[in-house]
């Protein structure tokens, strides 16, 4: 018998699926082929994330099913921020100022122990195959310039990675999760916010796409107004955040990228 067969479906996503996992965990199985030593690096930061204090589910240990690497996960009863967007249309502001709270938050904790955002950066945009040499260099030069740091960053923040519970939002999936510039982070979702697909199987889906700009205004209004930063900080990241986006290789995203790059490098 399969995992599937003994176990309910609670989600499934580019790398993993989620499984409920007795009366109160969750197994997040990764798909055959996925590296068992990945799994471990996420359970691992996973674990740091939750001993810094942020509200994230606790991590029972890493297992293996049917030949697939997984991380047992408490079980957090809550729907994902882009599902209730579409339900919720009049809470937009609410959830937008939310999201910025939450990461301004976690950007407070200084994320000793973590990998390198800015060396991770480095090696996605040396990677990038849709890159010519000659953009590298200009993007690499950008980003050599900007300043680096020590705040915990999770990598891939946006409204499906925060989870509404009734003991209030958790933050999940840290597979990213890196020491560096939080400025970086926010690029990173304001980008994801802008251009990237809406991961969400909700009826009113149409309708976050249509909102999906006013989320983002919002979002970048109040995290600026906590933090104290500008568009113009924020805007010198750009095209290193894109760059790095683009040697993740998702084909579908490529020319949004590009033109995410060509419009922030000097002519």
């Amino acid at each position: 018998m399969t995992v599937e067969s003994k176990h309910a479906l609670i989600g499934r996503g580019r790398a993993a699926e989620l499984f409920a996992w007795g009366d109160h965990q969750a197994l997040k199985l990764f798909y055959a082929g996925w590296p068992r030593e990945a799994a471990e690096a996420e359970a691992g930061a996973a674990k740091r994330v939750y001993q810094s204090g942020l509200r994230v589910p606790a991590v029972d240990g890493t297992i293996e099913v049917d030949g697939r690497p997984g991380i047992i996960f408490e079980r957090v009863d809550g729907a994902a921020m882009l599902d209730r967007l579409p339900t919720r249309p009049w809470a937009v502001v609410h959830f937008a100022r939310l999201l910025a709270e939450l990461q301004v938050g976690m950007h407070s904790i200084r994320a000793e122990g973590f990998p390198s955002q800015r060396e991770y950066m480095l090696r996605q945009i040396q990677s990038a195959p849709s890159l010519t040499a000659q953009k590298k260099r200009a993007v690499l030069q950008i980003l050599e310039k900007l300043p680096d740091g020590d705040a915990l960053c999770h990598g891939d923040y946006h409204p499906a990675n925060v989870l509404l519970a009734k003991e209030g939002p958790f933050i999940i999936d840290w597979p990213l999760a890196a020491r560096g510039n939080p400025l970086a982070d926010v690029a990173r979702t304001s980008l994801l916010l802008t251009m990237g697909a809406m991961q969400s199987d909700t009826p009113g889906r149409r309708l976050l796409e249509i909102g999906r700009s006013l989320f983002h205004h919002f979002y970048l209004q109040r995290y600026m107004q906590l933090r104290g930063v500008s568009r113009q900080e924020l805007a010198t990241w750009r095209a290193p955040v894109a760059a790095a986006r683009l040697g993740e290789g998702l084909e579908e995203e490529i020319d949004d990228l590009l033109a995410v790059i060509d419009a922030a490098l000097p002519e």
